[in-house]
């Protein structure tokens, strides 16, 4: 078998390996490719594996002998599926690898938020200018020990507890968020198409809009569809409290992102947490990126050494399954 990897850098940027791609046959890995060099490089390989390099009819009609396609996330409209299906080509994803990384940077956001600790911590403020950094720290400094009193904040600080969390989408990282946000003794809503009675003791199924009109802290959790495109809108901003607080760790295009940037400068909402946009890496004129309290991690959630060890270890099992004709986690009929 010959492989190709197009985009390897992101999920293995050298602390893993792709030496067990070699026991399969020739294996030729590629840490970026740009769309015009996809089919040069894929040409007579039987398994491409790809992250966000796209591959679509025209690709794959130059591609005779590839028969197998691993994306290397959980989302797959990187490919055409029905183009797929009609060159007889199997494609594969990696579900549920990254579930607890993605909960766990979902309350990262939202202690962020909620505790500012980076706000007021030293060490979340390095620069490689020693100058500026070294004014920065002593301003920081000064602050405190300047003040009368024992402790010093300059910032509303929020406790979770009482709170309520809603969350729409119910899967594996949806429920495992939820999970953790009644660890914290919140009241947890969510938007699902489960039935109550399929739900945990603590877990309430709501309306959409009561999602938004109800919760503390919204969180998103669900696929991008046509139906999901832009679910976060105007309309849906204004039914929030001016306290609440926005957290998105699904896909960008969820959210319609001048909406959410009007929507943080009028105050309709006190902030948000995103760690995915509608363009990675985001263009200049992203309206998210000077907008007031919104907290923008560069789609990281997924990406702790332990999720990408499980990443690569579900590819591997996926391709040794095509391989001896049991393909597993196929996504295209």
């Amino acid at each position: 078998m010959k492989a190709v990897v197009l985009d390897a850098y992101t999920l293995n940027p050298g602390d893993l390996s792709w030496e067990w791609l070699n026991q399969l046959g020739e294996a030729f890995v590629y840490p970026r490719t740009a769309p015009e060099d996809v089919v040069c490089r894929c040409q007579g390989a039987d398994a491409v594996l790809t992250n966000k390099v796209v591959l679509g009819e025209a690709e794959m009609a130059q591609l005779p002998e590839l028969k197998y396609i691993g994306v290397l996330a959980t989302g797959y409209n990187v490919v055409d599926l029905a183009a797929a299906s009609a060159h007889g080509i199997v494609v594969t994803n990696i579900p549920a690898y990254s579930t607890a990384s993605v909960a766990q940077s979902v309350f990262a956001h939202i202690l962020n938020i909620t505790n500012r600790v980076g706000h007021y911590a030293d060490e979340n403020h390095q620069t490689s200018d020693e100058s500026i950094q070294t004014d920065y720290q002593a301003m920081k400094r000064s602050r405190w020990a300047e003040s009368i009193d024992f402790s010093y904040y300059d910032t509303p600080l929020t406790e979770l507890d009482g709170k309520t969390m809603g969350i729409v989408g119910y899967g594996r990282t949806g429920s495992r968020t939820a999970a953790i946000a009644l660890a914290f003794g919140m009241t947890v809503r969510v938007y699902t198409s489960k039935p109550q009675d399929a739900l945990p003791e603590g877990v309430v199924k709501t309306t959409l809009d009561d999602i938004f009109r109800l919760s503390d802290i919204v969180s998103l959790h669900c696929p991008l569809t046509p139906d999901t495109h832009h679910l976060v809108n105007a309309a849906r901003l204004s039914l929030m409290k001016p306290t609440a607080i926005l957290i998105n760790s699904s896909r960008g295009p969820v959210v319609d992102e001048q909406a959410l940037a009007d929507a943080l400068r009028r105050g309709t909402i006190q902030a948000a947490g995103v760690d995915v946009l509608d363009h990675e890496p985001p263009s200049p004129d992203c309206p998210l990126l000077t907008a007031p309290n919104c907290f923008i991690t560069p789609h990281i959630a997924w990406a702790t050494r332990e999720a990408r060890i499980r990443l690569m270890d579900i590819c591997r099992q996926n391709l040794a399954a095509f391989a001896n004709g049991q393909p597993i986690n196929v996504v295209n009929p």
